[in-house]
């Protein structure tokens, strides 16, 4: 069962934010949750505020154990961008524009493949 969370509007850059997500993406809960905690860009709070909120979700709501999730898809997305004008000298203008992002997290259950005996038999002896 997938679970997604989603964080909107986060006024951190989507590029600078994708940097830390590509750190956790196809990890466990577990790993993932420690990678955040000791990474020290800006972006690393928010991802692991969604993580933990997303695990939380799974243990509360649909009574699941978290430490049996993986993040099996973690986009970031441009958001809206806030402009502003800033004066320069001469009467003219340059625009400011701050930009956000969102963030959408989905985790998901491993699923335990079962061991398969190989059907190739040894060399014979000759």
């Amino acid at each position: 069962m997938a679970i997604t969370v989603k964080l909107r509007q986060l006024k951190i850059t989507a590029r600078k934010t994708r940097m830390v997500a590509d750190l956790v993406r196809y990890k466990t809960t577990a790993e993932a949750e420690a990678i955040l905690s000791f990474t020290p860009n800006k972006a690393s709070l928010p991802l692991l505020k969604l993580l933990r909120s997303g695990m939380a979700a799974a243990k509360n709501t649909h009574k699941l154990d978290p430490k049996d999730f993986y993040i099996s898809k973690l986009t970031v997305d441009d958001g809206p961008m806030h402009k502003k004008v800033f004066p320069r000298s001469r009467g003219r203008a340059d625009r400011i524009e701050k930009r956000t992002s969102h963030i959408t997290l989905t985790i998901d259950k491993k699923v335990q493949e079962p061991a398969v005996k190989s059907k190739r038999r040894g060399k014979k002896e000759a």
